[in-house]
C-alpha cells in the first residue's frame, strides 16, 4: 500500500512539474539548457518540506542526464549543469550546489557541499583579461557510491567509493576509495575499516 501511495504521489509531481518543463525547453533555446537549469531550480529550491522533495525530484528527473525515483534532494539545492546525474538513495543536503555532477548510489552530501563542474570552470590564464571572459575547461566530478561528503566541503576532483570527505574540506585531487580525508586541501587522514584489520593480524 505504502509504495502504490508514494507511486501516486511521484505521479502528481510528474504532473505538476510539466509546465515547469515546458519553460525550461523553451528558455533552453534561448539562453542555453544550463542557464535555464539555474533559473528553474531556483524556483523549486524554495518549496520546503516532503512536497518540495517530491517536486524537485520530478523535475530533475526530466532535465538532469538521471536523477533516481528514491534519490532526495533537500531545500535550497541548485543545479547548474544538465549533465549532472543523482543516482539510485542519493541523499544532496539543504543549499548545496552541484554543476556536472556524477552522484552514484547511495551517497551522502551535507549541507553546503559543493560540487561544480570541475576545478577549471573559470579561465585565470591571463591577468590581462577579465576572468569572466577566458575560456573554460568543465569537466565531470564523481562522487562513488556509498561516500559521505561532509558540510561546506567543495569537491573539484573525484572522490571514491565510500570514502569520507569532512566539513569544510576542499578536494583538489582524487581521494581513493574508503579513504578518509580533510583539510584545505583535503588529504588522507587513513583508510576506513584499516584498524580492523590491524587489530585482527
Amino acid at each position: 500500500m505504502r509504495d502504490a501511495v508514494k507511486a501516486l504521489i511521484r505521479g502528481l509531481a510528474w504532473l505538476a512539474v510539466t509546465p515547469s518543463v515546458l519553460s525550461w525547453r523553451l528558455r533552453a533555446l534561448a539562453v542555453g539548457p544550463d542557464r535555464a537549469l539555474e533559473a528553474s531550480t531556483q524556483a523549486w529550491a524554495i518549496v520546503p518540506g516532503l512536497t518540495g522533495q517530491y517536486l524537485r525530484r520530478a523535475f530533475l528527473s526530466r532535465t538532469l542526464q538521471s536523477c533516481a525515483p528514491d534519490a532526495t534532494i533537500e531545500f535550497g539545492t541548485l543545479f547548474s549543469s544538465v549533465k549532472a546525474s543523482i543516482g539510485p538513495r542519493a541523499y544532496v543536503g539543504p543549499r548545496c550546489h552541484l554543476g556536472w555532477a556524477i552522484i552514484e548510489a547511495d551517497v551522502l552530501l551535507a549541507a553546503g557541499a559543493h560540487v561544480p563542474s570541475g576545478a577549471r570552470t573559470h579561465g585565470t590564464d591571463d591577468p590581462a583579461v577579465p576572468i569572466r571572459d577566458q575560456p573554460t575547461l568543465k569537466s565531470a566530478v564523481r562522487v562513488g557510491a556509498g561516500a559521505w561528503v561532509g558540510s561546506a566541503a567543495v569537491v573539484l576532483a573525484d572522490v571514491g567509493r565510500d570514502a569520507v570527505i569532512g566539513a569544510g574540506a576542499v578536494v583538489t585531487r582524487p581521494i581513493p576509495d574508503r579513504a578518509v580525508a580533510g583539510g584545505v586541501p583535503a588529504r588522507v587522514l587513513r583508510t576506513r575499516g584499516r584498524h580492523i584489520n590491524e587489530r585482527s593480524a
